[in-house]
């Protein structure tokens, strides 16, 4: 059992946070650079953090490397983007942090995951709520599998700075497996610097508490090269 008290935070994270009086440590976890070659993600976390983990621990996942190994990543030059993707993107917010779904090739995945029908009704509601002064209403609406798409950004690890992913496929399914293999519980999380999303869990998750436990995203999103943390209470 190697030592995980070696293992420092992110630069400009910290390492430990507070949630209801208790104090928990987050450890980034440096992997090799995951690609869809990489076709089973059990087999890279149980590599990395096997020799790492004790009872009462809790590994938590970025999805976009999920979704690398599942064939769910796509260079920008790859997706064919369809008029409807084209205009409605244009009425995206983007934010300092990601594109979201404000380029034509992350709206043509959403369109693809959700249906037509679901987006376009997404985008009038949403619409609608931002006149009377309401935001947020086209994600609510469009749902968790268009809310999990991400955008490619300059300052991700290459070459992923110039694809687009889809949310991960059977995430608690996945969850559950690696919570099995190595006796800790196990999240696939959906996290960036203004907020989380636990796309799956293995069973008996407290997923809002795990997200308050991640809220300041100790991974990162860059180029830290760290899509796997391990939370560990401080006793």
């Amino acid at each position: 059992m190697e030592n995980l008290q070696a293992i420092g935070p992110n630069k400009n994270k910290n390492l430990i946070i507070e949630v209801d009086g208790k104090n928990f440590q987050r450890f980034p976890i440096k992997t090799k650079l995951i690609t869809p070659q990489d076709k089973d993600i059990s087999l890279i976390i149980e590599d990395v953090v096997k020799k790492y983990v004790i009872v009462g621990d809790i590994i938590f996942i970025s999805e976009k490397v999920v979704a690398v190994t599942q064939g769910r990543s796509y260079p920008l030059d790859q997706i064919k983007t369809t008029w409807l993707a084209d205009v409605l993107s244009r009425f995206v917010k983007k934010t300092p942090i990601g594109i979201g779904l404000g380029s034509p090739q992350t709206m043509q995945l959403a369109i693809e995951e959700v249906g037509i029908a679901k987006i376009l009704l997404a985008s009038v509601i949403g619409f609608l709520g931002k006149v009377i002064g309401i935001k947020g209403l086209f994600y609510i609406l469009a749902g968790e599998k268009a809310r999990s798409i991400d955008g490619a950004v300059p300052y991700a690890i290459p070459p992923y700075n110039t694809y687009v992913s889809k949310g991960p496929v059977k995430a608690n399914e996945i969850s559950q497996a690696i919570a099995k293999k190595l006796g800790v519980e196990v999240a696939i999380v959906d996290a960036n610097d203004i907020g989380v999303n636990i796309l799956g869990a293995s069973n008996g998750i407290d997923k809002k508490l795990i997200a308050r436990m991640i809220i300041d995203n100790p991974l990162g999103q860059s180029d830290e090269q760290t899509p796997i943390g391990i939370i560990r209470e401080m006793k």
